[in-house]
């Protein structure tokens, strides 16, 4: 089946009777870091249920053989869902314990090629009436404006986690997390003032640092961890608000349809902040001072406004102050097509850099972010999602503070 038009795809794949799967692939997932795991990575509580048959550690790599098109690239072959359970059929301490889809035949499928890390894939499984999946349809978003329209419909998509959906199940799977921060809030945990007013993204980040202080954890891994636990908190509070009103009911399509926009664009507004937010606090944090050696959210140019200044606005506008000792850092979870963004940000400054959430990029767009004077920031626990080639070309959060310090005493 050809379908051209991502708007058409949704409108006939999120129907009754088809279980969904929504992930950006990660260098994990793609040919990106020539790990050799031969196909993206789905949530085990996903295809168990919709491939019940290879949920047994009584044989090794279960198996199930079935068609698969990716649409968006008008691509179809015959793949395989396949549960790697070394880890709990024989023992093994370093086996595997985790499912993907595979036999896709190497970077000439949309969904292995190095390009695709990054984007926002949409797996829609028809089921037949006992609840297993016929067959799949995959729709790989091929720039940022399908990857708008999709989250349009299914909400902010962030790397590492999924969107998922059946027939079988109430309302959206919450985000596989392999590790649940537990900040979950009960109603009686939330302030007052919240359920009144939803909170700003500024408080729930402020509510997180309390329940996730992290004294003593290298700056890369709090930022992952509190992301996580922010995340839980912003979902307790959205179900403690909404959850009442979506059970009461509404009186008219319009009502709710305003209802559920309001959700969605509150989801996006978070989703949007959040890191910028998280960084901000981390900096802090380092003993960086506000408005000192660091400035957030300022004007470099009439228009422009990188995320971070260093070490400030007023040294930027200072002619007589060193380009050398200037930097600037922006935020973007994920930066597939968005990296372009930065390159026009803070004129002075010729190297931007850029902090990212997102699970590996191709070596080709690396080269080309090298050549824009992009230098991306990672996490230290992600960068084992990228390339091996590159790896030691990508600063961690900490080196990036490490630089600054430097300056500081230049």
């Amino acid at each position: 089946m050809a379908v051209s038009d991502l708007t058409d795809w949704l409108g006939e794949f999120c129907a009754p009777g088809i279980a969904l799967c929504v992930k950006r692939l990660s260098g994990n997932d793609t040919l990106a870091n020539r790990t050799h795991q031969a196909g993206p990575y789905i949530p085990k509580e996903f295809l168990f249920r919709i491939f019940p048959a290879i949920n047994r550690t009584d044989e090794k790599n279960p198996d199930h053989w079935f068609e698969l098109a990716v649409d968006s690239h008008m691509d179809v072959r015959q793949v395989r869902a396949i549960y790697y359970n070394s880890k709990r059929s024989e023992g093994q301490k370093n086996g595997r314990d985790e499912t993907r889809l595979t036999n896709f035949g190497g970077g000439a499928s949309a969904l292995l090629d190095p390009e695709s890390t990054g984007a926002l894939t949409i797996f829609a499984f028809p089921l037949d009436e006992n609840g297993a999946a016929i067959r799949c349809h995959v729709w790989v978003c091929r720039h940022e404006t399908e990857e708008d329209i999709a989250e349009e419909r299914f909400g902010p998509v962030e790397p590492g986690s999924f969107v998922m959906w059946s027939p079988d199940q109430p309302g959206l799977f919450p985000p596989f997390a392999a590790r649940p921060a537990r900040c979950w809030l009960e109603p009686a945990e939330i302030p007052p003032a919240w359920l009144a007013q939803f909170p700003t993204g500024a408080d729930i980040v402020r509510k997180t640092v309390e329940l996730r202080p992290e004294h003593g954890t290298p700056p890369d891994k709090r930022l992952l961890r509190r992301r996580d636990c922010e995340f839980e908190i912003f979902r307790s509070v959205e179900e403690a608000i909404e959850l009442p009103a979506i059970r009461v009911g509404f009186t008219t399509l319009d009502d709710f349809i305003a209802r559920a926009q309001t959700v969605l664009q509150r989801r996006k507004a978070r989703s949007g902040r959040s890191l910028e937010l998280h960084t901000r606090e981390i900096l802090i944090e380092e003993r960086f001072r506000e408005g000192v050696d660091f400035q957030h959210g300022p004007q470099s140019e009439p228009g422009k406004r990188p995320d971070f200044l260093f070490p400030s606005q007023a040294a930027y506008r200072d002619p007589g102050f060193p380009k050398a000792r200037l930097r600037m850092l922006a935020t973007k979870t994920t930066c597939r097509d968005r990296w372009r963004q930065v390159i026009n940000e803070a004129d002075r400054i010729s190297v931007k850099h850029l902090l990212t959430l997102q699970e590996g990029v191709s070596e080709a767009q690396f080269r080309e972010m090298t050549q824009a004077n992009v230098q991306l920031v990672v996490p230290e626990p992600l960068i084992a999602k990228f390339p091996p080639a590159i790896r030691t070309d990508i600063m961690t959060l900490e080196s990036f503070l490490g630089d600054l310090r430097m300056l500081n005493h230049l």
